[in-house]
């Protein structure tokens, strides 16, 4: 409990840190959002009262006090093109939602069993194939790759028809099927990364001299593999799953503009082109604590695998 307490309050300052830094700087590289939104050839009497009514005429302490106790309670300020920011990200976090966890299912389903599959067959068999395909597959971008399940799976077959999303509330299972492919974009280079870490760390494991004995007195290898290496190596394993699972969200942006979704990632390109800060802001918060709170869900983790860790006793 207490290393979990210590971990929530590096949790929250951490957040307090990226919020303010955040908030300052856009602060510094916005301009004036009053000119923004009246455009140049506001009358300086318009300006002045919409930057009273933005609270802009405040010390920039009290602004950012006022953010921050506004995103607190869930509220993030409005749009600059109309509407309020929770709005806009309420309707679109679902889809980047369901898109990231897809992708990171995809990538551990696969990664897991073929790592251990490799290590279990003694890491010889196919070598050089499989490192061949392994550093392809790695060195694939999510956007290549996209363009390639496309060309394949909706030009050629006609498995999904390209940038007709139907959206969770019209079509729930027909959102799932099309979430699929860019699910798959993201998770195939992802997957191969994590092959290739889980089965160095395995091998790496398996020559230590408790594998070598227990497989000399006669173990079966797969059973000190499962029973013994399994649990020694899991913690690399999670802290790269954990970076796996925050990398996942900004390899969505750029599958969200191939396969056309709307997500978080096109409306923060969105915004970014159309100056609008709030959104942009509130984006960049949210993605920064969805990153801290994985991280933080690996050491919790991790700390249970390895009570060690910490440098607490258990």
């Amino acid at each position: 409990m207490k290393y979990a307490a210590k971990k929530l309050a590096a949790l929250l300052a951490t957040m307090l840190a990226v919020s303010f830094v955040t908030f300052a700087a856009f602060q510094v590289v916005a301009g004036d959002p009053a000119t923004d939104r009246l455009g140049t050839e506001a009358t300086p009497e318009r300006v002045e009262q919409l930057r009273h009514e933005m609270g802009l005429d405040q010390p920039f302490l009290v602004q950012y006090g006022s953010w921050l106790a506004g995103f607190v309670r869930g509220d993030l300020g409005d749009s600059y093109s109309g509407g309020p920011v929770a709005d806009l990200l309420t309707a679109r976090t679902p889809v980047t939602l369901a898109l990231s966890l897809m992708a990171f299912v995809l990538t551990a389903g696969t990664a897991l069993p073929l790592g251990l599959l490799s290590v279990r067959r003694g890491g010889r068999v196919g070598g050089a194939v499989r490192t061949a395909v392994n550093q392809l597959l790695t060195a694939l971008p999510p956007f290549f790759t996209g363009i390639l399940l496309t060309w394949l799976f909706s030009i050629l077959l006609h498995w999904f028809r390209h940038g007709a999303f139907p959206g969770f509330a019209a079509d729930p299972a027909g959102s799932l099927w099309y979430l699929l492919f860019p699910a798959a974009a993201i998770a195939i280079p992802r997957a191969a990364q994590t092959v290739r870490m889980l089965r160095s760390t395995l091998l790496a494991e398996m020559d230590r001299d408790y594998v070598r004995t227990a497989i000399a007195r006669g173990n079966d290898r797969a059973g000190v593999l499962y029973r013994h290496v399994l649990r020694n190596a899991a913690a690399p394993a999670v802290t790269f799953l954990a970076q796996t699972m925050a990398e996942i969200v900004a390899g969505s942006i750029v599958a969200e503009q191939v396969f056309n979704l709307p997500g978080l990632g096109r409306l923060l390109l969105t915004s970014i082109s159309g100056r609008d800060y709030p959104t942009v802001q509130a984006i960049v918060v949210i993605l920064a604590l969805w990153v801290v709170l994985v991280n933080t869900a690996a050491d919790l983790i991790n700390r249970r695998i390895d009570p060690r860790i910490g440098g607490e006793a258990a």
